[in-house]
Order: structure tokens, then sequence, then C-alpha cells
């Protein structure tokens, strides 16, 4: 029986607002994860999905790329995984009928929730020029369309084509590969706004854009540096890591604006003690450092350690980095009061944590979108890796870089060469493999892409996945961009808002999921997905398909292609769609790592790629590992504003909203709050409760506003403030970026609060 998604919208005005937990997972994490699934699902669909999910022969969470050990567990997930699944595989179905029903005018006003719950898109539409409702179209209609555009473009560079993270490795290599036969490197991805300024700052560092440590390092660390991340609700099973660590007699210190309950404890609902109510305490020490203060602490951290001649490692510097001298001389002439006052912490926390660091032989750091969305991100995570240089901790057991990826392949998207400028090696050996010459000008960014969008130079906009209105920053400007084009096409699992936000011509293309089997000419095919740690594995689908009219991803782009790009290059579309060994054996020969790719991927366990850092080989233009002397950077707040961070609430992944509660801080049947230090509530005459707008403050003097958030009193860092994505997005500035990595600063936004 088909279950029914809810017809109302929900009243912000209903939000309570109760005590924040103290642990997270537990049996309450198995509850509202079965709930979820038992109402999307059902239970006989619920059992046997799950089941499979993360499962050697199963298929791969569409969720975090967290990856998994060679010993699986029967229920290998998360609460978060287990609702990612529920509504990919929903019983609930957005047909021609719900079209017609709901003109775009009236989707556009309906909340990111509601959206999300209509369920499963299972059929071609189309949103005519001058028209507000979409209605059906054939496939084949659908792909001439798009291809007549493309084809009828005065220069491929008025296309740009993005890409979300959930695709897998078979269609982001046809995706890149149709849009650089088109001519282009227009490739934005959700990594721009998420992870750009890690592989930014790894590239220039160690030579490689990628985390260095796998799970077994982190199980034999000395000391776990968590920083800027919230595990317990985006990368839930990294817990279950950190408690092995823990148990193995690592010290944990987590470094965060927010308290996060995952950190603080966890009832692991895998043991017989989890179940029971019983918690392992992770987080030796929680710094609440001030937003945007990590990389002066790193900068303080490093100045204590160096004055210790006996912590450096000064056989791995000698002989493996380059840079020292300049960066030990920038380090020591820093004024250490200065450091610790932009931390927010007082000096005797600041020297606890390199005390910390001075007693561990074997440190890993991890960090996430609160290192990467600032200015100065890529100095930020220059500083970690400085810091860890020190003591010679990469490319050993249990020491190394650790940067958490949100989506389940935005790693292996780029590793497949979905980015905007590619190294020459990879142009050439594209160039070798399929004879033709890919462009080398650098294309747009997701950035880039939206300037471009709304200085009127992009015609058509593609993407393959994602909610590209919401994960974007500035969502006005990057509505109105949208509305500029000449068509938009969208390649979804689910309804969204950028499905309300069309261009003159709109299309909709159905897609199926990663829960979904795939047959094909071949016979029935498999995905594969790269995790946060470079690990290649399969990824079989088992579910019947919402609909008979979907098509694969990889079906998407290459029948496309095929009518796109035409004779113009001699590329074996059709043998693509119908068998993706095909795929892979082309990527064998042009992505290094992937030789023998088809026969890998065939062992249960996957493969590990290389990573030079592992053996202390630093692939930079020194040939060595780079110390960096980066300016100290950190946010000045203005007298009576605060500084913003935007945040996930526990029911939602990345811009998905599965519910309406964020039962790890409290709040339940609401999004629209925001957390403020009662403190600052007190300095800013305001209480527990009122209703306020949140106004952000930027140079170009525009009035950005989110309307109508309750004041919720809340332990965040004094000055400091957070608040939901993506209902905050509109308050960042297209032009607030990371430096290097062109990063949304989407964790550092200066905003003052007026009361309704």
């Amino acid at each position: 029986m088909m279950s029914r998604a809810p017809r109302e919208d929900f009243d912000e005005s209903d939000v309570q607002v109760g005590h924040h937990k103290e642990y997270a997972a537990g049996v309450p994490g198995v509850y509202h994860a079965l709930k979820k699934s038992y109402e999307q699902m059902g239970a006989t669909r619920t059992t046997r999905t799950l089941l499979r999910l993360n499962q050697k022969d199963g298929f791969d969470c569409p969720g975090c790329a967290w990856p998994e050990k060679d010993h699986r567990h029967v229920a290998e997930f998360c609460e978060n995984g287990a609702k990612a699944v529920a509504e990919e595989a929903t019983r609930r179905v957005v047909d021609a009928d719900f079209f017609a029903r709901h003109p775009v005018r009236e989707l556009g006003g309906k909340s990111d929730w509601w959206l999300g719950q209509q369920g499963r898109l299972v059929e071609p539409m189309i949103k005519p020029a001058g028209q507000d409702h979409y209605r059906p179209i054939s496939w084949d209609a659908a792909f001439d369309l798009i291809a007549t555009e493309l084809r009828g473009l005065d220069s491929p560079d008025r296309a740009t084509f993005y890409t979300s993270g959930r695709t897998s490795n078979e269609a982001a290599f046809v995706y890149q590969l149709m849009v650089r036969a088109l001519g282009t490197n227009n490739l934005p991805d959700c990594s721009n706004m998420c992870h750009e300024s890690s592989g930014s700052a790894l590239t220039e560092a160690i030579g490689v854009g990628k985390g260095s440590v796998q799970i077994d390092d982190l199980e034999q660390a000395e000391l776990i540096v968590v920083m800027g991340q919230n595990p317990g609700t985006n990368h839930p099973r990294m817990l279950s890591t950190l408690e092995v660590a823990k148990q193995n007699g690592a010290v944990i210190v987590a470094v965060n604006p927010l308290p996060e309950p995952g950190l603080m404890n966890f009832h692991n609902p895998q043991t017989p003690k989890g179940v029971a109510g019983g918690g392992t305490p992770l987080a030796d020490d929680f710094l609440q450092v001030r937003i945007g203060g990590d990389q002066a602490l790193m900068m303080a951290v490093a100045q204590i350690l160096l004055q210790d001649d006996s912590l450096v490692d000064h056989a791995f510097i000698t002989e493996h980095t380059a840079g020292f001298d300049e960066y030990r001389a920038h380090v020591k002439g820093l004024d250490l009061a200065e450091l610790v006052e932009a931390t927010g912490l007082t000096e005797s926390q600041v020297r606890g944590l390199a005390a910390r660091f001075a007693a561990s032989t074997k440190t890993v750091v991890c960090w996430a979108m609160g290192i990467t969305q600032h200015k100065h991100s890529v100095a930020t995570i220059r500083e970690i890796v400085n810091v860890l240089m020190i003591q010679g901790n990469l490319g050993r057991p249990g020491a190394g870089v650790c940067p958490v990826r949100g989506h389940s392949n935005v790693q292996g998207d780029r590793t497949m060469g979905i980015f905007e400028k590619m190294p020459e090696w990879f142009l050439d050996n594209l160039r070798d493999e399929f004879g033709f010459e890919p462009p080398r000008k650098h294309g747009h960014d997701t950035v880039d892409s939206l300037r471009a969008m709304r200085d009127g130079e992009i015609d058509v906009f593609m993407a393959v996945g994602g909610n590209f209105v919401r994960a974007t920053p500035d969502s006005n400007l990057t509505e109105a961009a949208l509305r500029r084009c000449r068509l938009t096409v969208q390649v979804s699992t689910k309804l969204n808002r950028s499905h309300t936000v069309c261009g003159e011509t709109a299309l909709i293309l159905p897609t199926l999921g990663r829960t979904d089997k795939d047959v094909q000419a071949g016979g029935m095919q498999r995905v594969s997905v790269e995790d946060s740690m470079s690990r290649v594995h399969a990824s079989h689908g088992r579910l019947k398909p919402a609909s008979d009219s979907l098509l694969s991803e990889v079906s998407i782009v290459t029948r496309l292609a095929k009518r796109a790009v035409g004779d113009k290059v001699d590329i074996p579309w059709d043998e693509f769609e119908a068998d993706y060994a095909k795929i892979r054996d082309r990527i064998s020969r042009v992505v290094p790592g992937f030789d023998d790719y088809e026969t890998k991927l065939s062992d249960p366990n996957g493969f590990t790629l290389p990573h030079a850092t592992r053996s202390r080989r630093f692939p930079t233009k020194t040939g060595r590992a780079n110390f960096a002397a980066c300016p100290l950077e950190y946010p000045h707040i203005p007298e009576g504003r605060l500084l913003l961070q935007t945040l996930r609430s526990h029911d939602q992944y990345n811009t998905t909203i599965y519910g309406l509660d964020d039962r790890y801080r409290g709040i339940k049947n609401g999004r629209r709050v925001v957390f403020v230090n009662s403190v600052d509530l007190n300095t800013l005459e305001l209480a527990d409760g009122d209703m306020v707008d949140l106004v952000s403050e930027w140079k170009d003097g525009v009035d950005r506003r989110a309307e109508n958030f309750r004041v919720v009193e809340y332990d965040t860092a004094k000055g400091c403030a957070a608040a939901y994505y993506p209902e905050t997005n509109v308050l960042v500035p297209l032009d607030s970026v990371a430096d290097v990595s062109n990063t949304p600063t989407s964790k550092s936004v200066i905003v003052r609060l007026e009361k309704r």
C-alpha cells in the first residue's frame, strides 16, 4: 500500500524548545530510524532494504561517505543513513497528476520539508516557456530539446553542468566526458561549497587533496583532534570508530563553537552496553573555540611546541619538508596573547591542547565544514598540517590528516574528473584514450557559475543530482540567476526547491536511486563509489524502481551525449549505457590507481587508492611537504553584532530535510531558530523566545534578510550564533568566499538581530 505524504505544510509558530541531549544514538536513534523507515517504506520493505545497506553484496548508503571496515555488522547503518534510504526507497510518488494539481508558483511557496516528503519523481516533465505547470514529455523529446539548445550555443562555455556527490563513479566519468567533448570545463559541484578548501590546502601542502588516514590509523592513534565537526549528526558511524580508538587508549579533543553530544558521550546501539543506556565518554577535552579562531589555535599550539626542541622531528623535517625555517621564524614572532584572544579560549586551555600534542607520537586531526567555510579556511588547514609536520605526524601509522567528506561519493566524483580545473595529466589521458583534444581553459566552479548566470553569460544550466538552489549561497541572487537561463535541467530522484526555480524552459529528468535495480542491455549493473578515505567499492541496487519510466544517470548522460556531441568525437555512448564495465575499462586507463578496475571491484571489500603521503612521498612542486607561513586571520565582530555559522539539524542531511526536530539540541517542530549565548542575549537586550529577523552585513551594503526566527538561549561561544541552513543561505553573500578555494563563507557571517 502506498504511504501518503503530508498535504499541509508546517507552522513555524508551533516550534517547541526543550533541553539538549547529553549523548548521541542509543535506543532513541534506533527508534527514530525505524519509525521514519516504516512511514516511508512499510515494515517488509524496511527490513529487506536496511539489511542490505552498506553490506558487501548490497548498496552504498546515499548519505555520508564514512567508510566501512572489512567486518560488517548486520545493521551497518546509522539513524540518518536509514532516513536517507527511507526517503529514496519511499512508496510515495510525484507523477503528472501531482504537477497538474500544483502550479510551479504554488510549489515555490512550500517548505523544503514538504517538497521532499511528496515522494519519488517517476516520469520526465517539462515546464514550457510562459507556463506555470510541468507536464509530461517523452525521453526522446527531452533529450532532443537539450541537445538542440547545447548545439545552438554561441560558445560551449555558455552552459554549465553541476554535479552532486551522490553520483556514481561511472555516471560522473561519462558526465565529465560529455561536457569536455562539448568543449567546456564548466563543471561546478557540491564540493566547491563544502570541502574545496581542504583540497586546495592539502594539494599545496602535501601534493594530494585527500585525507591520508585509514580507519586503522584512527583506531591506533594516541591523540585525535576533531575540529569544526559534528559527527553525531553528520557522520554518526564515525562515533563507533572513535569509540574503538578510545578503548585503545586514545585521547580525543573536540574543538567546536557548540557542544555536540556525540563527541561528549556515545551510546553505541550495536553493543549491549549502548542498548542498556550505558555510554562511552569520548572527548577528554572540549575547547569551545570562537568561530573562525581555529587558525589562531593551531598557531598557538605550534609556537608552544617549537619552544621545546625535543618535540620537533628534525629527521622528518630535514628529509621530507620545505620551508621550515621561514615557518618557525614566523610562528615564533607571533604574539601569543593575540593568538589566545582570537581563539576565545583561555591561555590555560591553549597550553593544555599543546600538551596533548606534545605527549602524543601518533596524532590524527579530523575536520569538516566548520573549518572549510571561512575566508581564511585554506590558511587554517595549512596550519593544521604545519602542526602535524612539526612532530612528523604524516606518513606513519596512527597519524595524518582526516578531512571528513560529506556526501557518499563527492570524493569519487572529483577523482573521476568533476572539477573545473583538472590537472593537465588528466586531460592528456582523456585525449590519448578518446582521441579528442579536451578544453584546457579552466571553467566555472559553483560561485563563478552563479556570477556568470547573474551576468547573463550562461544560457543552459544542467544538474545531475543535488538541490542547487538550496545548496548555494545568496539565495535571492541564486534564484534570480537561474531564472535568467534559457533552459534549466534537473536530473533528480525527488522533488526539491530547485524544481520550482526555473529557467525560461525547465526539465525534470527522473533517475534511479542508489537503492534501485539497474538493468541495461548488458544485464544487471553495478556502480562504484569512493569513500572519505579513498576506498573504492561496488554498490548493487536491489529494489524494483518506482516506475518503469526511470532511467539511470548513466543512461541519461549517454543518451544525451549521443545527441549533443554527435559524431564530432568517436565515443561509444551506446556501449557505455549497455554495460558499465565498458566505462570502468576506460577509467582504468585514464585515472591512476584504477588499473584492473573490474577485477579489483569484485573484491567484496573493494580496494584502496594509492596516497603518496602514506609512504612519505609528496608530489608537490618542491617534491616535499611544504610548511606555510600564513598571516594570522580571524573574524572581527563589530559591537552589537554576532558571528553566525550555518549548520544542519539532526533531522536533515545536506539540503534534504527528513523532519522538523533536532532532538540533540532540544528543538521540536520547527527550523527557524537562532542559537545565541545568554551573555550576548543580555548585551543585545533580547530574551529566549523573542522573535527576530537575521540581517547579514557585508561590504556591498545589500540588505540580506532571513525573517521570523525564534531566539533560543544556548551554550554557543560568546559573540557567536548558529542557525540551520538552507534557511539561512540567503544571508551568505555570493562574493564572500574563502581565499584560494572560492568556497562560500557560510560559517562566518556577520549578522544583526532585529526584534520583530
